[in-house]
């Protein structure tokens, strides 16, 4: 019996499934190959954080930091592969190794069993990439990830010297000074400028990405990379010659942009009239240029807005409600914690939504 057929008996494992799905799509139409960890991000079984804690080296397994228990995990990954199989998608086994010095293989499960392994391991890619594509993707894939230095947050010690600085990067005894890891030779070049973060880092023999997390957003977010000397100062006079080419390119490539982001505003617009008939044709207008703005990091840029799923498109029209409609930002300024504030809206934020689920009969 397939899980489809089974799931269709069970109203939990039916609505697993159809989380399981949604979060796929999404994936899928984002990036033309879907792996287990987007689906368990995109279902909200695994935080972001704690993917980075693990590719980092800090997580034994990844099992461990999942908001789940085994057998949903397994009912959830059966979901993920007869969807993948219905789809037509081509399986890719890829290499998961540690941002770390050693490039160790990183653990999925509890047990290490390597049906499970591989089973976590497989990326599945849309049958419409060619051979070509595909071969590149999976060499993409499989590339060893960056080295990794952390921008602490709290106060900490190297576990070799006992003293501490503005950069560590994480080993196996606990976290290092970057003179204890031999890596105090690198130059800190900061996030802003691509090309010469490309060609620094390409010209490079050791390099890192620095991160931090931000409390805010629940994340590690890059701030720049550390390379050798010598590599940005090459970097820096290759972008000093062909400056004036790149700025015209830039300015073609933020044209096509700004077309593109003006035809999904759009789409989205119309999404949110399909799914809300009684929410006004200028408000949805409204609610798509906010949530579908470039950079705003908004639930319209994410993987599943771009697609268009419908719950992203709802979180959007519910975003928008809570701080057009409610006393949900007055809270705020007067101190109300965030999770409290939400709290106090929440009923009329649903009824206006489910207001708009239907036109108005007037």
């Amino acid at each position: 019996m397939s899980v489809s057929a089974t799931t269709m008996r069970q109203g939990n494992g039916t609505k697993l499934e159809q989380r399981v799905v949604r979060a796929a799509e999404a994936a899928l139409a984002a990036r033309q190959f879907v792996s287990a960890i987007d689906v368990l991000v995109g279902i909200g079984w695994l935080a972001p954080s704690h993917v980075e804690e693990w590719r980092q080296g800090r997580v034994e397994y990844l099992e461990r930091v999942t908001q789940a228990n085994l057998a949903k995990l397994s009912a959830a990954m059966k979901c993920f592969r007869t969807w993948a199989t219905s789809r037509g998608l081509v399986p890719s086994e890829t290499v998961y190794v540690a941002r770390t010095r050693d490039r160790r293989p990183l653990r999925f499960s509890k047990s290490g069993n390597l049906d499970i392994e591989r089973a976590y391991r497989t990326h599945w890619v849309s049958p419409a990439l060619s051979e070509a594509k595909r071969c590149r993707l999976a060499e993409r894939q499989s590339r060893p990830a960056d080295l990794v230095v952390v921008s602490p947050v709290k106060d900490w010690t190297c576990t070799e010297c006992s003293r501490t600085g503005d950069l560590l990067i994480m080993e196996d005894p606990g976290p290092l000074c970057l003179a204890c890891a031999d890596m105090d030779h690198l130059v800190y070049l900061p996030s802003g400028d691509a090309a010469l973060t490309r060609r620094a880092k390409k010209a490079s023999g050791l390099s890192a990405v620095v991160v931090r997390f931000s409390r805010t957003r629940r994340r590690y977010e890059r701030q720049g990379i550390l390379v050798e000397k010598a590599a940005l100062d090459q970097a820096e006079r290759e972008c000093l010659a062909d400056e004036d080419a790149r700025a015209r390119r830039r300015g073609r490539e933020e044209a096509r942009r700004a077309v593109w982001d003006v035809a999904f505003q759009e789409e989205m617009a119309a999404e949110i009239v399909r799914l809300f008939p009684g929410c006004p044709t200028a408000r949805a207008e409204a609610i798509a240029r906010q949530a579908g703005a470039r950079g705003s990091g908004r639930v319209g840029r994410s993987a599943a807005g771009r697609a268009l799923d419908p719950r992203a498109v709802t979180l959007a029209v519910a975003a928008s409600v809570r701080h057009e409609d409610t006393r949900y930002d007055e809270l705020l300024m007067s101190g109300v914690p965030r999770g409290e504030a939400r709290e106090q809206v929440r009923a009329e934020v649903q009824r206006i939504v489910a207001s708009w689920l239907a036109p108005d009969p007037c």
